[in-house]
């Protein structure tokens, strides 16, 4: 299966001033062991991230990759690993299909690993993660951290039905490792 996670609110503490540089980067606990243990049972993953704080001028791509190389160490240190980065650096007022809730990125990824949305599912913590996964016809789950629980509290569509609901990406990860998809 291909697993594609949002970053800020599912690995990561979201900001509303953005993460700019790696020691802004603080984790969510346990989403690196789930991470790893997605990976030690065969299944891709990727990050599918809108970072419009290189579109907004606020950071750039070296910062960025500084914070991403943060993130790949530390996985690395639990035998974890993403096996691919996908960016939308689009400001908001700029945006493309590839800036969630568009499905480009999703897309891309799916035709990179050659994986069917049958077998993808996505892993975000925001209405605009949910419905990018709906329009790429890939399998939902909102968690609760990040903006999640706020996600949840001002109601999901009906139409970007079904979701599966977890606590964090640790009790996603159970999930898919459970077969539920």
């Amino acid at each position: 299966m291909l697993v594609l996670l949002d970053r800020d609110g599912v690995i990561n503490e979201d900001r509303e001033d953005f993460v700019k540089s790696p020691e802004e980067l603080i984790l969510i606990p346990k989403s690196l062991e789930a991470i790893a243990r997605l990976n030690s049972h065969g299944h891709k993953l990727a990050l599918v991230t809108n970072q419009s704080c290189i579109g907004r001028g606020i950071i750039n791509d070296e910062q960025l990759a500084a914070i991403h190389g943060k993130l790949r160490d530390m996985l690395a240190k639990v035998s974890g690993r993403l096996d691919e980065i996908f960016i939308a650096p689009d400001a908001p007022w700029a945006a493309t299909e590839r800036r969630k809730p568009g499905p480009g990125m999703l897309i891309e990824a799916m035709r990179k690993f050659n994986i069917h949305s049958s077998d993808t599912v996505l892993i975000g913590d925001s209405e605009r993660d949910i419905e990018a996964a709906k329009s790429a016809d890939c399998h939902r789950i909102l968690v609760q951290t990040g903006k999640g629980r706020k996600t949840l509290a001002t109601g999901l569509k009906r139409h970007l039905m079904p979701v599966h609901v977890a606590s964090d990406l640790d009790q996603a990860a159970n999930f898919i490792l459970e077969g539920r998809f």
